[in-house]
């Protein structure tokens, strides 16, 4: 994904690219109950890497099997790319870890932008040590073995209730984590650019006393307004 893709995405926010998507159309993009881990965490944006569980078996899923380096689950840390987020469907439990901090620590070093699952995360608080923007569902401090089993990588997951297929652009941030189809991404993150840029002006105005109405949303007479703001350097703002 390019840089300026990336930065833009993440300027705008996963709120401003969730109404850009519902301009065309996409309602269900943004996914449900999935919390960032850290409060004030930086946000994360990268193309998707999948990984689904299904419920564990207790004859298949042992600590000893999970050790193995044909284990599925190990190999998503150690073959997700630099950059990309990396998902976990984890069918919504918390009834294990979807991740503990090795794994946290292990993304980190490899350059990985950010985990998303909908299930939980254990050693929460070693974790967010490592600084890696991490969205979940909720805690889990239980061994991934009791309750999860890996049985596919870079293949459609859902998560939080969303569909998300390798290669499509997560941005996730302090409102949530929203799915954006990857031959979207490029027009999504320069529309929302715009939009969020205007929604500078839109704010400055607002601290003047200014109504909404005729102001946000946008109308044609307040875009010629921010088009003059723009022309003007954008004078007030921070």
């Amino acid at each position: 994904m390019p840089e300026s893709v990336r930065e833009r995405l993440i300027r705008a926010g996963s709120a401003t690219v969730a109404n850009m998507l519902l301009r065309r159309g996409l309602r269900n993009t943004v996914m449900a109950g999935v919390v960032p881990l850290a409060a004030g965490a930086p946000p994360m944006a990268g193309p998707a890497r999948t990984l689904r569980f299904i419920p564990a078996r207790e004859d298949l899923d042992t600590l000893a099997g999970y050790a193995s380096s044909e284990n599925l689950h190990r190999r998503a840390i150690e073959e997700c790319p630099p950059g990309a987020v990396l998902v976990i469907d984890a069918f919504g439990s918390t009834a294990a870890a979807s991740m503990g901090d090795m794994m946290a620590a292990r993304l980190r070093y490899r350059g990985v932008a950010g985990v998303v699952t909908d299930g939980g995360y254990r050693d929460a608080e070693a974790i967010r040590a490592t600084g890696l923007p991490c969205h979940h569902r909720g805690n889990a401090p239980k061994a991934t073995p009791i309750a999860l089993h890996p049985v596919a990588l870079d293949e459609p997951v859902g998560c939080g209730g969303v569909a998300v297929y390798p290669g499509d652009v997560l941005l996730g941030d302090e409102d949530g984590v929203v799915v954006i189809p990857r031959e979207l991404a490029a027009e999504v993150a320069e529309e929302a650019a715009d939009a969020a840029a205007y929604e500078e002006f839109a704010a400055l105005e607002i601290a003047r006393g200014r109504s909404l109405f005729g102001l946000f949303p946008a109308t044609p007479e307040s875009r010629r307004e921010y088009d003059q703001w723009v022309a003007r350097g954008r004078p007030g703002r921070k």
